[in-house]
């Protein structure tokens, strides 16, 4: 990862004549490299918000871990009801906020209750069918990405599913399809079938995921499997290689032969062993062979973006095929080839501890033990009863595990916040609605100005981050940490996010407004504010010092009219949510 070296802009901004001013950028140092941290006369520079080398020592507790809660094979014994730091904390792993609803189920009924009846849930209102019932489906929006932000914002900020919002982000960061990378008309619909279909198959069988993803008209069209074509020896053309090899790099088994705890198989030279190597990608490639968009006409409008590709057989590559040396006969046609070869790659012994670390990683820890690793990869073996890859099950034992119960020095249970998770959180936590349901946050990519990532907006298919990315010169690289979200880490995205937050705290963002009318109350107190936020915001872990610090800041702001009473409020969720306890996620 590249970084500038140029130092972070810092400004200051009231938030209100009764406020001292607070940095828009709060004491945040390089990302690789120690900085001092800038003082104002109410923000001690010894104080708050140190830099995220800070963050990341935070992380380096992580590895390890242990216990007997949870087992492999989807196997789980019964939890004991949790406190409301526990479930707060669980809430930012399995949803996005500590809704008041939420966290009441867990702490009287448990975990097992609350997860039951998100898998109960059935999947909200589509993104597809709003975009149509907002009138988007006409041929002025057939080439407008942007109006798939609106949908994508909508459900993470408001849908009651939680559960299956945050696994689905999830999925989208490892299943990777990207607006920017949609040359086609109608990408927003693509975009939005995409996310329905992730929706549909959260919960059920991985191997049915994979199937839908693949036929998908987003994915045919982002890694060219719509189009691709049998070879012609008159014109040279050859079958398209990137789904062949995506599929398999990326969505399957990895590039090398893993244990059953993620670690890698290594030859007596201590090499590690390769998947697949070229010629198995270009065999693939012939599979997949002969797909398009099951329409006549793509210009009239969108409704075929919903449908799967369609095989059309004079464009399907003939004779013998074959996926990882499994043979396909020249007999298969190509939906039956294609069906053999994604059952070869479901079936990969790769699959379980591969996917699983990914999860792990997207919902829970960023380095997780081989242990961890290998108790998820035994439930996605096996349910308990018989069944490969049930994502309830692969869910359950990611969320219950001993190393995700347990966030004490020595379990892997650190990561750093993704900053759309951030966000999420905030909106969530506070009641941002959409009046006109517009929910136009927008695109929020700009690493300088908003958050540095933005739904469906990765720069490829390498997602944001990639899962085995260490951060050079750092405290976690030096322990060999895995920690994929600080790829995004950087001067820049630091400054912005803080700016971008300080105004959304304030002001909101587009037509959206925080309600803080339940907040105002508490706001007299100044520590038993910054101890909510703690408790609604980082699950109650933040330290002692760094309560100490805000508190103090909080408290030197007057309370003696509800418009000070505001700005309390509003400074004491912008440095919580500076605070690297904060931003780590344990």
């Amino acid at each position: 990862m590249q970084t500038s070296h140029a130092e972070p802009h810092l400004a200051v901004q009231d938030f209100g004549p009764d406020a001292p001013p607070v940095p828009r950028v709060l004491a945040q140092a390089q990302a690789h490299g120690a900085a001092s941290v800038p003082s104002t006369p109410h923000m001690p520079s010894a104080t708050l918000l140190a830099t995220t080398v800070a963050a990341s020592s935070l992380l380096t507790a992580c590895g390890g871990g242990g216990g007997n809660t949870a087992s492999g094979g989807g196997s789980v014994a019964k939890l004991p009801p949790p406190t409301l730091p526990q479930a707060a904390r669980f809430l930012g792993q399995a949803g996005f906020a500590a809704g008041s609803a939420d966290t009441a189920m867990l702490t009287g009924q448990g975990y097992e209750a609350w997860l039951g009846a998100q898998f109960a849930l059935p999947p909200s209102s589509g993104h597809f069918d709003w975009l149509l019932a907002k009138g988007y489906g006409t041929t002025a929006y057939k080439y407008n990405a942007g109006i798939a932000d609106q949908t994508l914002w909508r459900k993470l900020l408001s849908a009651p599913d939680v559960l299956r919002q945050r696994v689905v982000l999830a999925l989208s960061e490892i299943f990777v399809i990207s607006l920017p990378g949609l040359s086609i008309a109608w990408p927003a619909f693509a975009a939005a079938a995409y996310m329905d279909t992730l929706e549909a198959h959260a919960f059920g069988s991985y191997r049915q995921l994979l199937q839908a993803v693949t036929l998908s008209c987003g994915m045919g069209a982002y890694l060219n499997l719509r189009g691709n074509q049998k070879g012609d020896p008159k014109t040279g053309r050859q079958p398209d290689e990137n789904y062949a090899r995506e599929v398999m790099q990326l969505f399957t088994i990895g590039l090398v032969q893993l244990n059953p705890d993620g670690s890698p198989k290594l030859l007596a030279d201590g090499r590690a062993q390769y998947t697949y190597n070229q010629e198995h990608v270009t065999a693939l490639a012939r599979v997949f062979t002969g797909w398009d968009f099951d329409t006549a006409d793509a210009n009239a409008n969108p409704g075929f973006m919903r449908l799967p590709m369609r095989h059309i057989a004079t464009r399907f590559a003939a004779g013998d095929k074959s996926v990882l040396d499994t043979p396909i006969p020249a007999s298969a046609d190509g939906p039956t080839a294609m069906n053999i070869a994604l059952d070869t790659l479901a079936d990969h012994p790769n699959v379980g501890p591969f996917i699983g670390r990914q999860l792990i990683q997207r919902l829970v820890c960023s380095n997780p033990s081989p242990a961890y690793v290998a108790r998820v990869a035994a439930a996605f073996a096996s349910n308990g009863q018989g069944q490969r890859g049930d994502m309830k099950a692969v869910i359950s034992a990611v969320l219950l595990d001993p190393e995700a119960m347990a966030p004490s020095i020595g379990v892997a249970s650190g990561k750093l916040r993704e900053p759309v998770l951030r966000f999420v959180q905030w909106a969530r936590t506070f009641g941002v609605t959409s009046p006109t349901d517009l929910w136009n946050v927008g695109d929020t990519s700009n690493p300088g100005s908003r958050l540095g990532q933005s739904p469906l907006r990765s720069p490829s298919v390498f997602n944001f981050f990639r899962p085995g990315y260490v951060p050079p010169d750092s405290a976690l690289g030096a322990s060999g940490v895995t920690a994929p979200e600080f790829q995004l880490c950087n001067e820049t995205t630091v400054a912005g996010y803080l700016n971008f937050m300080q105004g959304v705290i304030q002001n909101g963002i587009g037509e959206l407004k925080p309600d803080y009318t339940a907040e105002l109350p508490q706001a007299n107190d100044a520590a038993a504010l910054v101890a909510r936020y703690s408790l609604l915001l980082a699950g109650g872990r933040l330290g002692a010092d760094t309560l100490g610090v805000i508190t103090a800041a909080v408290g030197s702001i007057a309370a003696t009219t509800d418009t000070a009473r505001l700005n309390r409020v509003r400074a004491a969720i912008l440095l919580v949510m500076a605070a690297p306890d904060y931003q780590i996620q344990q």
